[in-house]
């Protein structure tokens, strides 16, 4: 059984000896499924928190008390490695994907090239649409590399909702009045999502690579390492496979 923790917040450095897990927000079922499994197969559990990589970069800056770091962009956990703040330079674990949705009942419609984006732009029904904040979510980022090149991002001005990561940018897509948004793919295979939504997977050459990579704290524990040495078995990594992840490496 996973142990919940709240998104994106600091947990108590307490006696508590389940390890406290910081974890990209796209994330949220592959991980589950994964620290579930490992918890039946091993008896130890792990606490997960799901949030933006950024802001986690930052908390881990300061010595949150994190014992693993799974972050969406490798680039943040190399950077606490060049800082010195973990055991080594990590290992990449996954590479993810971005989708478009809309919330059944919108106008907008959906497919890969954004066509329906474009033309739901141009009869001025799109009032708001949802990605994850770029200033500090991976997948925010790539989700404005691909409304440039499709140059869908001066028009969508003053239209943007941002959210704090990219499980929240999901919530704002498909309710509270939103048209549509970018996503992380992992997140629209949840069957809850088919019931209140529509998809459509983004090329993966429209924008960067989302080349995540997970390093353990230097106040990494016994069981925190045994966690990071399980996500990378055969396993674990068909699990992350099932919710729309590549592995690294892989063809994609």
């Amino acid at each position: 059984m996973v142990a919940p923790a709240a998104a994106q917040s600091v947990p108590n450095p307490g006696p508590n000896p389940v390890p406290n897990i910081a974890a990209a927000a796209d994330l949220r079922l592959a991980l589950t499924e994964v620290a579930a499994a490992f918890t039946r197969d091993t008896g130890q559990k792990v606490s997960l928190t799901f949030g933006s990589s950024g802001n986690f970069y930052r908390q881990l800056q300061q010595g949150a008390p994190f014992q693993l770091f799974l972050s969406a962009d490798e680039d943040y956990v190399l950077a606490l490695a060049k800082a010195g703040k973990t055991v080594d330079r990590g290992t990449p674990y996954a590479i993810g994907r971005l989708a478009v949705v809309a919330p059944k009942g919108s106008s907008m419609q959906v497919d890969s090239n954004l066509a329906g984006l474009r033309a739901a732009l141009r009869a001025g029904q799109i009032t708001r649409f949802a990605i994850a904040n770029p200033a500090h979510a991976p997948y925010g980022k790539r989700a404005e590399e691909v409304l440039r090149r499709g140059q869908l991002w001066e028009p969508l001005t003053g239209k943007l909702v941002l959210g704090e990561n990219v499980s929240q940018a999901l919530q704002f897509a498909t309710a509270g009045g939103a048209q549509g948004g970018i996503v992380a793919y992992s997140l629209v295979l949840d069957p809850a999502f088919a019931l209140r939504a529509r998809y459509a997977l983004i090329p993966a050459a429209w924008h960067r690579p989302l080349r995540q990579r997970m390093v353990l704290m230097k106040a990494a524990g016994p069981v925190a390492q045994r966690f990071y040495r399980y996500i990378q078995q055969p396993a674990a990594r068909r699990i992350f496979v099932r919710h729309g992840f590549a592995l690294p490496g892989e063809a994609r």
